[in-house]
């Protein structure tokens, strides 16, 4: 009776196993020859063909693996180079600098690949840090890379702590935010994903949990930021396959976490996702049977990329009261903060197309030379594409309260220039942005409309850099605006006065020493107008 009950089971697991692998056919997926009867796992790239990933293959001493229970050896770094068939040739290990005689783990590097991030137990400075109980954890360590094998000027980062686990580094795309996974008392789960700003000189702000938005109330490890700032991580929340499951997620909007399915989800552990920029494929890790190890490298092509909904929108640009197109707008695509998603110049038949997340808001402006701009808000669908036209009038044929004024008192036109907002400028940048001309467009109408004005630009930097450098760089930003205004609008440079006045006229509390994030210091980073004369 044992034997038929123990049959049927069987036939049900291979059953529901092969339903499972066909529910998803985005991927192709095989383990690679690297893999042995040992633990393999978490690749990073380092430049166009090489992989970083961790082993315990030549080490001797037994104890347990990173995040799971095992009787294996330490793991070290090692380093590859990738062939055309994703597998990982002449492998070496990398410096004794790196690799000490405990666990290193999960590495990340920046843009330039100067300098690498990556896992530790917590020890430094030949001191192995333990709790009261007299347990290791993880700890993140930053250095020098000197070249592909070899790193150099190891420093722990000060947000480790010897009574809980901080690793598993991964980049943000502009590298100014390093996310990490914890298990700090007092998160979400029994370890949560969290992220830091990274500042100049190697100093770091406030570490801060994603929420639940990400965190739940079980495991969440292994983040892999994409360049499209798509998170992938892992978790073994409830409605997944199995224990780990990889889920991705996009961090700039309210979307949910994704489940990828199968056949990169098993019933199993999986995790370390990792794709190549620009490229239709990658590597993850994975413990399902089938393998060599306890945890083994697969490798995966993508033949569908995975993403969730996305609706197109589309529209042309025309002149509002002749229906005439308009070639050569300028089209932004916003969300609902005004963060600038897309900009598109349009050609000779005016259509913009833009792909947008479903059932999201957002908003999109076009402005031309010698037009007032126009802007629609809208909510995105799943309903196939969304068609949003844009009419834009001649500023000659605006009926406002100036144009019903022969000859505007000074008053008036300072009035009517106070309602004209600030423009913004990106860090470090004295460049007009599309959003910025929109407004700038703005002056130009007005100082025709009142052609006695002079009028000031005046702009403004945050506090970061030195004093010296912000007075410079907001001196470049008042004449670019400056120049803007002439250029585009044909008025006469002596109207105009740049000035610039650093960081000495912050609108905030974010001085020098005071730890503010990106959204209070771009406040500061300005250009504001007065009637001077």
């Amino acid at each position: 009776m044992n034997k038929v009950i123990n049959s049927i089971f069987i036939v049900l697991v291979f059953f529901s196993i092969h339903l499972f692998a066909q529910d998803n056919e985005k991927y192709i997926i095989k383990s690679i020859d690297i893999n042995d009867e040992l633990s393999n796992f978490g690749t990073t790239y380092y430049g166009e063909n090489k992989i970083i990933f961790a082993s315990p293959r030549d080490a001797t001493k037994i104890i347990k693996n990173v995040w799971e229970p095992n009787e294996q050896p330490y793991l070290d770094l090692y380093i590859g180079e990738t062939d055309k068939n994703g597998e990982i040739i002449n492998v070496e290990k990398l410096n004794p600098d790196v690799n000490s005689k405990f666990h290193e783990a999960d590495v990340a590097y920046t843009n330039d690949l100067k300098t690498v991030y990556f896992t530790r137990d917590n020890y430094y400075d030949n001191k192995l840090k333990k709790d009261e109980s007299g347990e290791t954890h993880l700890a993140l360590f930053r250095a020098d890379v000197i070249a592909p094998g070899k790193w150099e000027n190891v420093v722990e980062l000060p947000f480790n702590n010897p009574d809980y686990s901080v690793g598993h580094p991964a980049l943000s795309p502009d590298n100014k935010w390093l996310y990490f996974v914890t298990d700090v008392p007092g998160t979400y789960g029994k370890t949560d994903i969290y992220r830091v700003a990274i500042h100049e000189h190697g100093t770091y702000g406030t570490p801060e949990n994603l929420g639940d938005k990400i965190n739940s109330p079980a495991r969440e490890m292994f983040p892999y930021i994409s360049e499209n700032n798509v998170m992938y991580f892992s978790s073994d929340r409830g409605g997944g396959n199995g224990n780990l499951d990889i889920y991705f997620v996009r961090l700039d909007d309210d979307s949910k976490p994704v489940n990828l399915g199968a056949p990169i989800n098993s019933f199993d552990d999986d995790f370390a996702f990792l794709k190549k920029k620009g490229e239709d494929h990658g590597y993850f890790s994975s413990n399902r049977p089938g393998g060599k190890g306890d945890d083994d490298i697969y490798y995966f092509i993508e033949l569908e990329p995975a993403l969730d909904c996305v609706q197109t929108v589309s529209g042309i640009v025309k002149d509002k009261k002749t229906g005439d197109l308009i070639p050569g707008a300028i089209v932004v695509l916003l969300d609902k903060d005004e963060n600038e998603k897309g900009m598109s110049i349009v050609k000779e038949d005016a259509k913009f197309t833009f792909d947008v997340k479903c059932d999201s808001d957002y908003i999109v402006k076009a402005f031309k030379e010698k037009y007032s701009s126009a802007s629609k808000k809208f909510k995105s669908s799943d309903d196939g594409i969304l068609e949003l036209d844009l009419p834009l009038e001649k500023l000659s044929e605006i009926k406002n309260t100036i144009t019903t004024i022969p000859t505007p008192t000074v008053d008036e036109c300072q009035n009517a220039l106070e309602k004209v907002s600030n423009i913004y400028f990106d860090l470090d940048k004295a460049t007009i942005t599309p959003i910025a001309a929109i407004e700038l467009d703005k002056v130009i109408y007005i100082m025709k409309k009142c052609p006695n004005i002079h009028v000031e630009a005046s702009s403004h930097t945050d506090s970061r850099a030195s004093y010296e450098y912000n007075m410079d760089l907001s001196q470049r930003r008042a004449e670019a605006t400056v120049d803007y205004i002439v250029n585009h609008g044909g008025i006469s440079r002596d109207r105009l006065k740049a000035v610039g006045y650093g960081e000495t006229r912050l609108l905030n509390r974010c001085k020098d020493g005071v730890e503010c994030s990106e959204e209070e210091h771009s406040i500061n980073r300005r250009t504001q107008f007065d009637v001077i004369k």
